[in-house]
């Protein structure tokens, strides 16, 4: 037994080089979102002498400076995107977790086939266009927040990790057990399977937010009211905007728009928006990483 025990057992040599490699690992993976927020901080003019730093010479807010401009905008878009990221979040829970248990049970009939229009979404779809002309001239999304939440409400991916999460976490013997006391279907669900589903929800809950949060697309589609722009889409129309500033002092060729370009903080500019966009996603992510690891590691699991 001694014997057995030590060889499932790492040698300090061996634990020592593990953690010296997960050491770097983890050192690779943060270092270039570090790097990012250093640029962010550097002065243009500095970039444009000495490149990139990992300790710059000059220190700036400018980039900062230039993107906080849009004062009240920038504001309105944050919260714009507050608002769709944790309602859109919440709808594709509801909606998935339902449509995910249902096809998970063996006693439901047609769950083979909703499985198969789920998977079949998966490879094919209508495109673009149709898409847009359902969504602004039957559903009428245009500028509206709806337009933002509901294309990313439903994802086929999402569902079959749930499907798999349910069959392999919620035993048949507790949904039976729960029949038997005289419980319905739906409570059921919401008194038994929910409560041991809380891994594979924040999991989803999780993507889902990820999703919601970095969409600019369907914004650039659906969205011309400037009040209803998320930050995405406002971090590119600032990009856009700064992009059009440097090709046209650039082809002018006067002093008034070479001046305007030496002070433009391009580079670090494009990293603090990366770190806008970022940060708060981030801070968030600890709060679900338990729930979100043992979610994945179970719901990957064939079923």
């Amino acid at each position: 037994m001694a014997k057995a025990r030590t060889l499932n057992q790492p040698s300090r040599a061996s634990n020592t080089i593990l953690n010296v490699i997960a050491a770097v690992f983890s050192i690779a993976c943060v270092f270039p979102f570090l790097f990012v927020i250093i640029i962010s901080f550097t002065n243009e003019k500095a970039l444009s002498r000495d490149g990139y730093r990992i300790i710059p010479k000059e220190w700036s807010l400018e980039a900062y400076r230039y993107i906080f401009k849009t004062g009240d905008q920038l504001l309105r878009s944050f919260g714009i995107t507050v608002l769709i990221t944790v309602v859109g979040a919440l709808l594709s829970l509801v909606l998935i977790s339902h449509f995910a248990y249902a096809i998970s049970r063996s006693s439901f009939r047609y769950r083979n086939f909703f499985s198969f229009i789920a998977i079949f979404t998966m490879l094919f779809n209508g495109g673009m266009v149709p898409s847009y002309i359902i969504n602004t001239r039957m559903l009428h999304l245009k500028d509206t927040l709806w337009a933002l939440i509901l294309p990313l409400a439903v994802n086929a991916f999402y569902i079959m990790i749930m499907r798999t999460f349910y069959r392999t976490t919620v035993p048949d013997a507790i949904v039976e057990a729960g029949k038997i006391d005289g419980a319905g279907e739906l409570r059921v669900f919401y008194s038994v399977v929910l409560p041991i589903s809380l891994p594979g929800l924040a999991t989803i809950g999780l993507f889902s937010t990820l999703g919601y949060w970095n969409d600019w697309f369907n914004a650039l589609l659906y969205i011309d009211n400037p009040n209803l722009v998320p930050l995405q889409a406002l971090l590119m129309r600032i990009e856009n905007s700064m992009q059009f500033l440097v090709t046209n002092s650039a082809l002018s060729g006067s002093g008034q728009g070479m001046a305007l370009l030496s002070t433009l903080p391009q580079d670090s500019a494009r990293m603090a928006m990366v770190v806008l966009a970022t940060v708060p996603i981030v801070l968030a992510y600890p709060f679900f990483q338990r729930f979100f690891i043992s979610g994945l590691t179970v719901g990957a699991v064939k079923g």
